[in-house]
């Protein structure tokens, strides 16, 4: 299994050319994470870090990034408008959306466990965590996004229309 996951371009963070091949790749993988991202957005630099260790890590999902600029009826059939957006695709559908930092503590400074824990939430790695005890949580100055995370984790508020296809 970890041959094929390899052959399809899992284990490493690397960048698509176009729309047309984000349907290529999350045709051939169950697991896919799509960063959705601008050149002069500095938030889309500190999530490339991250990602680029976690790709290495969870080499069962698949770990792209896609310019914004270049994927513009993309962005629009997924609805996508805060840069950076992360694109959690399974079996081919968006099920959820990682969009800002606002479920990563709302800051610039949160962790790799932080997104890897949020990831695993929305169950598109294998994460061996509580998933009931966010890393943040006991940070007190991030306490209050708790709540508001509950309503928007499960990615109906951000629903994709991909569903119809």
């Amino acid at each position: 299994m970890i041959k094929e996951w390899i052959s399809k371009g899992h284990g490493e963070y690397r960048e698509i050319p176009s729309e047309r091949d984000f349907f290529q790749e999350v045709k051939e993988s169950k697991n896919v994470v799509c960063h959705f991202y601008r050149d002069s957005t500095f938030r889309c630099k500190i999530l490339d870090k991250h990602l680029a260790a976690l790709a290495k890590k969870h080499i069962e999902t698949k770990f792209l990034k896609l310019n914004v600029e270049k994927a513009p009826f993309l962005c629009e059939r997924l609805r996508i408008k805060v840069i950076p957006t992360l694109a959690l695709v399974m079996d081919g559908k968006t099920k959820d959306y990682v969009v800002g930092f606002s479920d990563l503590g709302s800051t610039d400074d949160f962790t790799t466990e932080t997104l890897e824990w949020r990831l695993g939430y929305a169950n598109v790695i294998n994460y061996s965590g509580n998933l009931m005890e966010p890393p943040f949580q006991n940070q007190k100055k991030f306490g209050t996004n708790i709540t508001k995370m509950e309503k928007t984790i499960r990615g109906k508020k951000y629903d994709s229309d991909s569903d119809d296809d």
